[in-house]
């Protein structure tokens, strides 16, 4: 069975038409951040395993990038999607 993703522009979709590119947890240090800071964030990540947030891109529909929250260790089930702007505008940045 293949796995479906609901692009809230789109619909539901085959997870081949996404690009998954990386954590959505993580949050950009300030401009001044130190250089510590700024080498954990390009260089240093977990691993979770579980229930996880990733940006994913839409390449071959919407071309938008969204928040997916899916499990990655077993399952693979997804849980939400949510367009990456208005995630974004709900934290505030």
């Amino acid at each position: 069975m293949a796995s479906l993703i609901k692009c809230p522009h789109c619909g539901v979709r085959p997870k081949e038409e996404f690009s998954i590119r990386g954590d959505a947890s993580i949050v950009r240090p300030a401009p001044s951040a130190s250089d510590e800071e700024w080498y954990s964030y390009v260089f240093v990540r977990d691993n979770p395993k579980g229930r996880i947030q990733e940006y994913w891109h839409h390449a071959s529909g919407c071309r938008r990038w969204l928040v997916v929250e899916r499990d990655n260790a077993m399952s693979h089930e997804v849980y939400s999607v949510t367009d990456a702007a208005e995630k974004a505008k709900e934290a505030g940045r």
